[in-house]
């Protein structure tokens, strides 16, 4: 960006610029971000000396002192005073109040308009937030709700009431979970969420009762698969239980 040195109230040089304190202590922030190679020995000297009356640097003695990389200055016909945007703002700001005024509106202006989207993808982002719960709740019930046990598993005889509530609740023995799952470690309940153990400590009050009723093993199961399919139904979208994890 070329930087110019004309304001309404009369001419002002480049080198007046440059020998404000302040405007030093800019460049030489802006320089220690952006120039590795900058030289701050030199920097000190003219930071010390900025804002003397007998003070006067020009661009070229700036770069060529402090290896600046912020403002160049070329002769001829097309030469001028050119300058990183940051640093031409700040030279536009120290020339015309007018400038800072309308840089700070521009600037306000822009940050409304990142608001504005950030809202509307904000709302987008609550829009498929609500989508995609509602996809997660149909894979939770397509994955954790019992299917119905079938005939063989009901005529099926378990050596403990542990596998029938295994059965009714995961659709498999402790055996087959270990045959299939060879590398986890533990036991089929160690794996279980929230909704299942709230489940299985429900089935085997109820198992306990269908005990007492003598109800024969394959109708205690098909009983307790109806109990483990209808509240893990209910328990997937409970808000108090999801409150427990």
């Amino acid at each position: 960006m070329r930087t110019t040195a004309q304001a309404k109230d009369g001419d002002f040089f480049i080198s007046d610029w440059l020998r404000n304190r302040n405007t030093v202590k800019y460049l030489g922030i802006w320089e220690s971000i952006y120039n590795p190679l900058f030289n701050y020995g030199e920097f000190a000297v003219i930071k010390s000396q900025a804002g003397l009356n007998s003070y006067k640097i020009s661009v070229k003695d700036w770069v060529e002192k402090t290896n600046a990389i912020g403002l160049k200055a070329t002769a001829g016909r097309y030469g001028g005073t050119y300058a990183h945007p940051d640093i031409a703002f700040e030279f536009g700001m120290w020339i015309s109040p007018h400038f800072k005024i309308y840089l700070i509106k521009e600037f306000q202006r822009l940050k409304d308009e990142e608001n504005d989207r950030l809202k509307l993808n904000w709302g987008l982002q609550r829009t498929l937030a609500k989508v995609n719960y509602h996809i997660h709740t149909d894979a939770i019930k397509e994955n954790l709700i019992p299917s119905e046990i079938t005939k063989q598993q009901a005529n099926s005889v378990y050596a403990s009431e542990a596998d029938i509530l295994n059965v009714a609740l995961f659709g498999m023995t402790a055996k087959q979970w270990r045959d299939t799952n060879p590398d986890k470690k533990g036991n089929i309940r160690d794996y279980t969420i929230i909704e299942q153990l709230v489940v299985l400590s429900n089935m085997e009050s109820i198992n306990a009762l269908l005990i007492q009723q003598d109800l024969p093993q394959n109708e205690r199961l098909i009983q307790l698969n109806k109990v483990a399919v209808t509240q893990m139904k209910s328990l997937v979208e409970n808000k108090a239980v999801k409150k427990l994890k």
